[in-house]
């Protein structure tokens, strides 16, 4: 078929580029699995934590941990169920004193996910650095508050407000309280555990209709409903005021101890960047999946009770107390599965992960088919049995979501782990299923808003939920990687304490979308010591650069900065540390002049006093003499080495105890890179740690202690520069060609 006059289709050369680059990409995805799969080492089911470990009771697991964290964190988190359950059996009330439309009432009732979710990194944030029971309980005072605010709200506006604080100050409970249980309390107790704070939850929803209704009637009147939220924040603020006194436990001590059969000591961790936290639990394809299938599954589960709710009223005509009566025995099937529930998560786990995965999505599963038969009940008592087996089951499953999240994450961020599984849940799928909600609601009656997004929702969530059980082996292979990686290196520090390098990256893998371009990639420097970085374009270099200065995140490995992990600290905190990075191309504000650049760069230098600062500044110049004769030139005026020089000087004055440059001599006239070469040679002397990217080996061997040599993202070679040189296979075929020539 020829194309249509005016109009032209794609010719055969650029048909042909397409398919070809379309297949280049592929084959690299391709090379980079069969790579990363040759690497991965699959441990024995035996050898992942938590796997083949004593069965302890829920009493021995407790005991191991003292009771008081989980009775403490287990009743905070009981008022927030609590909360939430108040709320549903409340929302025709509030939005008949307030005049809102049943869309307005069901997006503020599940839209306080997204207020949730406003918290959630921050509180992952603090719970992967501080005391988590100071956290939890300052989380708790706050809700206490916001509660009391709920009940005083005058208008639609301040109760939109007080929501919006209830949302946040709750948004501890998954990122504190699961990241503090899981250090507590043995692995083997984990699923028996959630499944015990999923029992005192659904006892407080159970309760709660109960409770609120008799609360309301009794207060008597439009608004009796205040009162419940009034009486709800006095338990609340006492339970927080308690969790300030819990203990703070090592971090990872569960899975240390199962992996190596020792905890080891901790260091104050640096300040985690959450962008990087969550670019490496993407990684994580266990996470990745779950994450993802609870947030579809969310899409119609956090609508329910308001929707059902409505649905009593309008349908059924069931006043408040009506409501909470039929509401509490919907509630008390979940009471009497979820003790079974979390015993055979724990022995499913005990024996393989994947069938512990495999178990929640299958509970989720009949919920698909379950749902419609509960819409089409014509009676309320009958619509209230029908929920009562999809309740069971998304109860089960949902309580199980903290110990799988917690299984698979570096202990050091599972705090951001589950703000990253709040944030998916609860701003997604909590969110997104009130939005769409509330649209349906305008033309159509709760029971089509529920079935339209119910069922597609947890259809999709359940088979994702399988899905992932195929991955966690490989994700806590990795633990156990990185743990006794770990150890390794605390011996090998302990046993030679003045041989810490300023920098070691091990291990590491770094991927742009699916394509992995690095493999693996390890290599130390030492104090002083200039190491060159080599390699054909493509090769990885500048990205090693970017992985070890933070501006990306590696998919596995680590980054130690003086025997300290900062492979997630943020790159401006490196910085502070002394880690500085001088990038290719432009580095200079070519509309000012030499000087203001410098000053500019100086401004580092802000916390220091003038003598300081005047101090750098002529070293500086000392070591550029050709800048100091031009400090009022602008500096777009100068020529191309002369903006580098400048470029480095700017570097120089932010004080670097380490010092990367991308680059050098890319684009330099030679004569231009001799006089950098001179430059380099002078802070050698000086005992500036640097690392060069380079591609020219005979600059390398010029300014080089050592060199490590990248091909196709894979190191071929590390040791002394001129060892290099020797290797016709590297730098002959490489540098030179295969022939030579």
């Amino acid at each position: 078929m020829t194309a249509p006059h005016g109009t032209s289709g794609p010719s055969a050369t650029e048909t042909t580029a397409s398919g070809l680059a379309a297949g280049l990409v592929a084959a690299e995805a391709e090379r980079a699995r069969r790579t990363e799969a040759e690497r991965d080492a699959v441990f024995a089911v035996d050898l992942l934590p938590g796997v083949g470990a004593e069965q302890l009771t829920l009493r021995e697991g407790l005991a191991a941990g003292g009771s008081a964290t989980f009775l403490t964190l287990m009743l905070l988190s009981s008022f927030d169920e609590l909360e939430h359950a108040t709320l549903g059996v409340l929302a025709p009330d509030i939005r008949d004193t307030f005049g809102m439309s049943d869309g307005a009432i069901v997006f503020l009732s599940a839209g306080s996910g997204a207020f949730l979710v406003l918290g959630a990194l921050p509180m992952g944030w603090l719970a992967d650095r501080y005391r988590r029971g100071r956290v939890a309980g300052w989380a708790g005072l706050a809700f206490s508050l916001f509660m009391l605010a709920s009940g005083a709200a005058a208008n639609v506006f301040l109760m939109f407000l007080a929501r919006l604080g209830v949302g946040v100050s709750k948004s501890s409970t998954m990122p504190v309280h699961g990241s503090l249980n899981a250090d507590t309390y043995p692995i083997g107790v984990r699923g028996r555990l959630a499944a015990t704070n999923g029992m005192a939850g659904r006892i407080a929803a159970v309760l709660s209709p109960l409770a609120v209704g008799g609360i309301a009637a009794a207060a008597g009147g439009g608004e009796g409903w205040r009162w419940a939220f009034f009486v709800l924040a006095v338990p609340t603020a006492a339970a927080a005021l308690f969790a300030f006194r819990l203990p703070e436990p090592p971090r990872g001590q569960h899975e240390m101890k199962a992996v190596l059969g020792e905890v080891l000591k901790q260091d104050k961790p640096m300040p985690v960047s959450v962008e990087a936290a969550f670019a490496r639990l993407m990684k994580i394809r266990t996470t990745k999946t779950v994450v993802m299938a609870f947030a579809a599954i969310g899409f119609g589960l956090f609508t329910a009770p308001v929707l059902t709710n409505l649905w009593m009223e309008d349908h059924f005509g069931l006043g408040t107390f009506e409501r909470g009566v039929y509401g509490t025995l919907g509630g008390l099937g979940v009471l009497a599965v979820l003790p079974f529930v979390g015993p055979r998560y724990d022995r499913l786990y005990r024996t393989d992960p994947a069938r512990a995965l495999r178990l929640i999505g299958v509970l989720i599963l009949p919920v698909a088919v379950l749902m419609p038969l509960q819409w089409a009940m014509p009676t309320a008592p009958l619509f209230v049995v029908a929920q009562m087996l999809p309740m069971i089951l998304l109860s089960s499953a949902f309580a199980m979501v903290g110990p799988v999240m917690q299984s698979v994450a570096p202990y050091r961020l599972r705090g951001l782990a589950s703000a990253l599984a709040a944030i998916y849940i609860f701003f997604i799928g909590a969110t997104g299923g009130s939005l769409l909600s509330a649209l349906i609601l305008d033309s159509y009656d709760p029971r089509a808003a529920a079935l339209i997004i119910g069922v597609p929702s947890i259809l999709i969530g359940a088979l994702m939920l399988i899905r992932s059980s195929a991955f966690i082996r490989n994700d806590l292979s990795r633990v156990v990687s990185e743990l006794r990686e770990e150890l390794e290196e605390r011996d090998r520090q302990a046993g030679n304490a003045e041989y810490i390098p300023v920098l070691q990256v091990h291990d590491i893998d770094f991927e742009y979308g699916n394509v992995q371009v690095l493999f693996g990639v390890g290599f130390e420097v030492r104090r002083g010591e200039t190491l060159a970085l080599l390699g054909t374009n493509g090769a990885g270099k500048s990205t090693i650069l970017k992985a070890i200065c933070g501006l990306g995140t590696p998919s596995r490995g680590v980054v130690r900065l003086h025997g300290r992990t900062i492979t997630y600290v943020a790159p401006e905190q490196r910085g502070r540390h002394g880690m500085r990075l001088l990038p290719g191309g432009k580095g200079v504000f070519p509309g000012m002049s030499v000087r203001e650049n410098l000053d500019i760069a100086a401004f580092q230098l802000r916390d220091r006093d003038k003598a300081h600062r005047d101090a750098r500044l002529a070293y500086v110049l000392d070591v550029f003499p050709d800048l100091a004769a031009r400090l009022g030139r602008r500096a777009g005026s100068m020529s191309g080495g002369q903006q580098q020089q400048l470029a480095l000087a700017m570097v120089l004055m932010h004080e670097p105890e380490i010092l990367l440059i991308d680059e050098l001599s890319l684009g330099l006239a030679p004569v231009v890179v001799q006089d950098l070469l001179v430059i380099i040679e002078r802070l050698k002397a000086d005992g500036l740690t640097m690392i060069i990217v380079e591609q020219s080996l005979n600059i390398a061997l010029a300014i080089a202690d050592r060199a490590v040599f990248l091909e196709k993202g894979q190191v071929r070679f590390t040791g002394d520069a001129r060892e290099l040189a020797e290797r016709d296979d590297l730098a002959r075929a490489v540098f030179l060609g295969k022939d030579g020539g």
